[in-house]
């Protein structure tokens, strides 16, 4: 099923793509370009070409080439099947366009931003060893044999231990700094107070109180308020080093100490420490734009951390951004960057920045990198009236009132398509699998993107829209922060303003300004989504003019607040319902044709849209709550028969009374990653059981809810048992010891009777509860333990 008022847009790229390519064709044959290859170490020499032994002297040739006055002849510099240690950024300028970095295709060329130590290791004490490095080495990430070293940390690195692999609430503790003889130059983590991203702080000495001074912690947009109690890490202290693989750089004695147990291969292993913040830069401007530029076949590893760096706001997101990557464009046009693996990688991967046309970025394997994979980030510049913070705004007297962007700097028409994005932002918690802000024309296609600390896919403005995202897969996100979805937004445009009745009044008389900077409509379609930490779809805080349909959403179901001119059409929404929050009067927005299996959760609605109404409830008691607050009048409830639920295939049957207010079904085979070698890799979600969803079914039904095994109490035996005062609540028959429950004080044997303040009489009211706030941290619980009312406050994440 397909909108159909804005195709005219979709049409228009497809007829402007099918021209270029007809013009290229037609130009290939009026003349065949010419090309020079340049043979990089062990590349195959039986064509002719320019041999060269680095890849330093292939780019002098090339520079070369084009100072003599042959800016026309195509260069191709193909790579041997070997490392690369780069000892300065590969910089691409405009002179260097129409260029190709080609690889071997067996994918063993590797360019690596780290040089390689050898180093006279010898026997410090405690399974730890010591040796010297050259005078003013310096370095913030180590391998060894190609593994990640641990910079030596409090707590240890444990792969399960959650936010940063382990966190600790006294990691700065006077008590734990009193044990440190020099914690000058250590860094501390911590997760902002609202899980909203994370700050990294320099410590700087130690005051008289024994706190540690700290400086930096410039990386969040809401600093107002502050850090984490309790998701805390520290590194870079000696004395913490005590655990396998941790390491330490004193850079004052010039001494690298290693803890490893056992050492028989450390005097043979290769060390390599890293040095480069990036690999390579693309940089042209937007009058001299650096085009046509081919990177395929090569991986990239080891990119310096850039915490430390200048960070810059993404006008009222939560972000700060530090405007860089291994791979970083700006001012690039039709710029592929294809079938390659990047890998341990400090920071942002590719960072597109400012103007750039036509960026093709498919085919690649991303993962273990400390922030985001692809960002798409123009500059402020480009934007009429910004702003850069939640609280602040501009008086509607003095706003820039005409639409659109005010320059060229900024992405659009570019591509990120059949990526498989895992395990990123491993030390940045503020970060994206896919980053767009201040870009017009982005599509994002065919992704696999999983194991986030945060949104799968971030749009963080409403500038300037027009992006489509289709056919991805994503799951496993919002790992480590709150508040969030697997595809997350922020639509803070000139139209918002922090006080609700202040936005209302503005935007009440002058109701076309909801669109002077979201100008295009941003489609969301053929995708699925799971997030177990809050929302799958999240437009937050007046995200506008998003055409939503045909989504699979697994778990958190789908949230628009306040914003303007959404249609949500032909989702389906497994156990949970939609959450409409904060919505406006005369918003223009349509839920319609969607399969649910929980009721509206509506909060501070001042109106219900334009339509909500053709949807598919599960009971007839669930659309009845609906109907009263006058809207789903044509809407209907029952079973919508899935076909095959368990295995993840929600195609409804012939019979189905979905069909019957107007939903069609959704192909389930075209989520995430296409290309065969990484879709063999590409992990898929977990597929969640179907929760109860009357009183019938919640009698006998037992589920799955956070690493906890839950019943209804239904019998006498069971009240009794449990000295509850009716036959109510629901009762844990099992806590797996690995898992969210079983990292909280619930036991096996409690009776949960309520849940935040509302009452519990069966599954079905627990997960309604739960569903409405998956967003929290924390929530409190009432429970009967040994005959007795207990009040609880559980986690609800790890």
């Amino acid at each position: 099923m397909k909108p159909t008022n804005h195709s005219y847009r979709l049409i228009k790229r497809s007829i402007l793509a099918v021209s270029v390519l007809f013009l290229a064709c037609s130009c290939a044959k009026k003349e065949s370009q010419k090309s020079t290859i340049i043979y990089v170490g062990a590349a195959n020499t039986s064509q002719t070409g320019v041999p060269v032994n680095s890849l330093e002297e292939a780019f002098e040739k090339a520079t070369a080439l084009r100072n003599s006055g042959d800016t026309n002849t195509a260069i191709s510099i193909q790579l041997a099947a070997k490392s690369y240690h780069l000892k300065n950024t590969i910089s691409i300028s405009p002179l260097l366009s129409n260029l190709t970095l080609l690889g071997a295709e067996n994918g063993q060329t590797i360019i690596k931003g780290s040089q390689t130590l050898t180093l006279p290791w010898e026997p410090y004490k405690n399974n730890i060893w010591v040796a010297n490095v050259p005078e003013g080495t310096s370095f913030d990430q180590l391998y060894l044999d190609g593994e990640k070293q641990i910079l030596a940390r409090y707590p240890n690195y444990n792969e399960a231990g959650g936010h940063w692999q382990g966190f600790a609430a006294d990691a700065i503790a006077p008590e734990r700094i009193k044990t440190w003889s020099n914690p000058k130059g250590g860094i501390f983590h911590a997760m902002h107070g609202g899980e909203w991203g994370g700050f990294h702080f320099l410590i700087t000495g130690v005051d008289e109180h024994g706190e540690a001074t700290l400086s930096k912690g410039h990386q969040n947009n809401r600093p107002a308020r502050g850090i984490h109690d309790t998701y805390r890490m520290v590194e870079n202290i000696f004395e913490e080093l005590d655990s396998e693989k941790e390491w330490y750089l004193n850079k004052e004695e010039n001494k690298l100490y290693l803890y490893v147990s056992d050492a028989t291969k450390l005097k043979k292993a290769t060390v390599e420490v890293v040095r480069l913040k990036h690999l390579i830069d693309i940089i042209g401007t937007v009058d001299n734009p650096v085009k046509n530029i081919s990177i395929k076949n090569i991986q990239f590893e080891h990119s310096s951390r850039t915490i430390m760096e200048e960070y810059e706001p993404l006008l009222r997101s939560d972000w700060t951004i530090y405007r860089g990557g291994a791979l970083f464009l700006e001012g690039t046009e039709k710029v592929t960057i294809q079938d390659c693996e990047l890998s341990n990688l400090g920071g942002n991967v590719i960072f597109v920045s400012n103007y750039n046309k036509d960026v093709n970025i498919k085919g690649n394997h991303i993962h273990d990198s400390g922030a985001s994979a692809i960002s798409f980030v123009g500059s402020p510049t480009a934007v009429r009236s910004p702003s850069f913070q939640y609280n602040e705004f501009v008086d509607y007297n003095k706003l820039d009132t005409i639409a659109g962007p005010k320059n060229e700097l900024y992405p659009r028409s570019c591509i990120a398509d059949n990526n498989l994005i895992h395990r990123i932002g491993r030390l940045e918690k503020q970060t994206a699998g896919v980053e767009i802000s201040m870009a017009m024309d982005i599509t994002v296609s065919n992704n696999s993107i999983y194991e986030v600390p945060r949104a799968g896919i971030n749009i963080g403005d409403g500038t300037w829209g027009g992006h489509i995202l289709e056919y991805n897969d994503v799951f496993a996100t919002v790992l480590e922060s709150g508040d969030h979805g697997a595809f997350n937004s922020w639509g803070r445009d000139r139209f918002w303003h922090p006080k609700r009745e202040v936005m209302d009044s503005i935007v009440a008389l002058h109701p076309k300004m909801v669109l002077w900077d979201a100008i295009h409509t941003t489609i969301i379609r053929n995708n699925r989504f799971r997030c177990d930490h809050g929302w799958d779809i999240d437009l937050d805080d007046g995200s506008t003019n998003y055409e939503i349909y045909n989504n699979v959403c697994l778990n958190g179901g789908i949230k628009l607040r306040e914003g303007f001119h959404r249609t949500a059409e032909n989702n389906i929404i497994i156990n949970n319902g939609f959450h409409p929050h904060v919505w406006f009067k005369d918003n223009g927005d349509v839920f319609r044709k969607n399969i649910l299996m929980g009721n509206h959760k509506d909060i501070f609605l001042e109106a219900w849209g334009k339509e909500v109404d053709y949807n598919l409830f599960p009971t007839e008691k669930g659309l009845k709550n609906e109907q009263s607050k006058g809207i789903e009048a044509h809407s209907t409830f029952g079973n919508p028969q899935f076909v095959n639920p368990s295995e993840g295939d929600y195609t409804v049957a012939e019979s189905s009374p979905a069909l019957k207010i107007g939903f069609k079904n959704i192909p389930m085979n075209q989520f995430g990653v296409k290309k065969p070698t990484l879709k063999k890799l590409a992990k898929t979600p977990n597929i969640p059981k179907l929760w109860p969803v009357d009183d019938e079914s919640a009698k006998t039904a037992t589920i799955e809810w956070m690493g906890a095994t839950l019943k209804s109490v239904t019998t006498m035996e069971e009240r009794s048992a449990a000295g509850l005062n009716k036959t109510a609540g629901v009762v844990i028959l099992n806590i797996a010891k690995e898992s969210i429950i079983g990292a909280t004080t619930l036991k096996k044997g409690d009776v949960i009777v309520k849940y935040d303040e509302n009452d519990v009489d069966n599954i079905m009211d627990l997960m309604n509860v739960y569903q409405k706030y998956i967003w929290k941290e924390h929530l409190d619980v009432v429970i009967y333990r040994n005959q007795k009312p207990m009040n609880l406050t559980i986690k609800t994440k790890k």
